[in-house]
């Protein structure tokens, strides 16, 4: 039984609940990397920049589903006209501004920002 929400596969540091981890200004997310055929098994990349680090941490989508409260859309726009191509750029972490149903992660990439930088 795990009981804690993620350790650095490097240093080994453990962060005890989400909170923590999303709190750590030495964690940095900077990527996403999106799985078309079940969103919520989709990739999170944070980077550990404790000196000595450096570790790349990947955690699924699933973990931070319950941040996002804002609309979320049944139709997929991948590919179509109104979309940027966030989803299939590892390293974009824009705001999507699409009415597809792959959205709310930029939603959730936004609030995980926020928290990081200590704004919410």
């Amino acid at each position: 039984m795990v009981d804690h929400f993620k350790q650095c596969t490097m240093c080994k540091k453990i962060w005890t609940t989400r909170e923590d981890f999303l709190a750590d200004r030495e964690l940095e997310i900077n990527g996403y990397q999106a799985d078309f055929e079940q969103l919520e098994e989709g990739l999170f990349y944070f980077t550990h920049l404790t000196e000595g680090c450096g570790s790349t941490l990947a955690i699924q989508t699933r973990e931070f589903l319950d941040l996002n409260s804002g609309a979320k859309y049944e139709q997929r726009n991948t590919g179509k006209e109104d979309c940027p191509g966030y989803c299939r750029q590892i390293d974009q972490l824009d705001r999507c501004k699409a009415q597809c149903e792959c959205a709310f992660v930029r939603d959730i990439i936004q609030i995980i920002r926020q928290r990081q930088e200590g704004k919410e």
